[in-house]
């Protein structure tokens, strides 16, 4: 469910003005009002940064005709990658399963990117990938991750101009909790940072804080 933006009933006038009579000026809405210019202000403010209004020079405020899930919708599709994106946590393809875990539990990571020599991501480790493999009496400290490691090309990624909303379906589509954020390369893909389910959850609350 999407909550919309809760509007005070001097607001709420305000758009029923506008929508009778826009475009109209700050003075002519104040006038109906029976209020001064500057009261409606930060009023105006709001609704214009909110995308209820929008205003012209020498024309006035007239009424955008959007809801607040319309104007939600527009807001997520401006946010991207790029913009959330946090560091990785990669390993070399040549580490043990056991330093993998360690690795993971220090980190307090989900995902882990495993990167060959040319620090060029070739799989993927994830905390069901590591604990498959602790079942068992194996010595994890002489199995190698490339053995258990998800491997190209059945490897999701994404990039910085990405649309995070678009990652979002795919982590979900997925059933997994993180991306790696690459860079194409001569040699392959350079892993350039990640997106994690909490990447995601905080762009969505600060986007209902603004």
């Amino acid at each position: 469910m999407v909550r919309t933006i809760e509007l005070t009933k001097r607001q709420e006038h305000i758009l029923d003005i506008v929508k009778e009579n826009g475009p109209i000026t700050g003075e002519q809405i104040a006038d109906q009002l029976g209020l001064t210019r500057a009261t409606l202000r930060p009023d105006l403010a709001i609704l214009t940064m909110a995308g209820f209004l929008d205003a012209r020079p020498r024309v006035g405020y007239f009424y955008t005709g959007k809801s607040g899930v319309q104007l939600l919708t527009e807001n997520l599709q401006k946010i991207y990658v790029k913009d959330y994106q946090s560091i990785p946590v990669v390993v070399n393809e040549n580490v043990s399963v056991y330093d993998a875990i360690c690795t993971m539990f220090l980190e307090d990571v989900g995902t882990l990117f495993v990167v060959d020599q040319n620090t060029i991501l070739v799989g993927v480790l994830s905390r069901k990938d590591l604990l498959r493999a602790s079942i068992g009496k194996q010595e994890l400290t002489t199995i190698p991750v490339n053995i258990i490691m998800t491997r190209m090309p059945n490897i999701a990624m994404c990039e910085r101009e990405d649309l995070l909303i678009d990652i979002a379906k795919k982590l979900i589509e997925k059933q997994i909790d993180a991306l790696p954020v690459v860079k194409k390369s001569d040699k392959g893909f350079e892993v350039i940072g990640r997106v994690t389910k909490t990447n995601i959850t905080k762009a969505f609350v600060s986007l209902g804080d603004e």
